[in-house]
Parts: structure tokens; C-alpha cells; sequence
């Protein structure tokens, strides 16, 4: 299941990847917002990183106004990796190197044609493993670290 959300400033860049989702028979779940008022963005990006983060969703996107917002949320939460793309590289590597199971795009610098490519780019990739497996490793080492204190 992949999960999605977004505040106000990426409402209508959800809307068009969630029919994405569906032309592509994916089983996708909206987690808000639905209208176009002025929300916070860290509740819904905490919305879609715990999913992903407590293994409830295997995937999740976010989209804010530029994704910054949404990225620094989603990257507080353990076994979280969201990746903030802007284009095709971006959007594979995302997902070839660093095994992003969050991707993340902004709203008001992203066309909605642009962004289904990318999120169609990130599902079909395939993560590499060896060596950047080495390296999500060390992360996860560093999380541990940081959560120990």
C-alpha cells in the first residue's frame, strides 16, 4: 500500500498522482488534506512517515509547497527515507541508490505531468543493494545511535 498526503499548497499535485495511482491498479490511501485551507504540513507528513515508519504502509508520498517542509518531517521517523525529487534523475536515484520509500515534491515547483512521470520512475526502479546497502546500514547504525542518545 502506498500512502498519501499533502497540506495546502500541494493539494492539487495529490489529487493528480492519487489518479495516477489508480490508472495503475495501485492500492493507494489519501490521508488529507481535502480542501485547499491553510494547514500545517508537519501533520501531515507525521501522517505518512509513521505509516511507513511502523511498516503499516510499505511506501508513502508527501507534497508540500516546495517539499522541503515535508522531507525534514518525514526523515524524523526511524526506517524513514524520503527523497525530495524534482526530475527523472533524481527520481531513480532516489529509489536505485538510496532505496527512498517516501518520495517527496513540491506542489508549486512541480507540474502535475512532471510528477506522475516521477512517481511512475521511482515505483518502477529497483533498488541496487551492494554497496548502497552498506551505506543505508550506516544510517540506520547512526539512528540507533541517535535514538540511544
Amino acid at each position: 500500500m502506498i500512502v498519501v498526503a499533502s497540506d495546502h499548497g500541494g493539494l492539487e499535485l495529490k489529487s493528480a498522482i492519487c489518479q495516477y495511482l489508480g490508472s495503475r491498479n495501485l492500492d493507494g490511501r489519501d490521508l488529507g488534506t481535502d480542501n485547499g485551507d491553510s494547514v500545517d504540513y508537519p501533520d501531515f507528513g507525521e501522517k505518512v512517515a509513521r505509516a511507513v515508519s511502523s511498516g503499516d504502509a510499505e511506501k508513502g508520498i508527501l507534497i508540500c509547497g516546495t517539499g522541503i517542509g515535508m522531507s525534514i518531517v518525514a526523515n524524523k521517523f526511524p526506517r524513514v527515507r524520503a527523497a525530495l525529487v524534482n526530475d527523472p534523475f533524481t527520481a531513480q536515484m532516489a529509489k536505485e541508490h538510496n532505496n527512498a520509500n517516501i518520495l517527496v515534491m513540491g506542489g508549486r515547483v512541480t507540474s502535475a505531468e512532471t510528477a506522475c512521470r516521477l512517481v511512475g520512475i521511482w515505483l518502477d526502479a529497483v533498488f541496487e543493494g551492494d554497496r548502497h546497502q552498506r551505506r543505508l546500514d550506516k544510517i540506520a547504525q547512526i539512528e540507533d545511535e541517535v535514538r540511544k542518545g
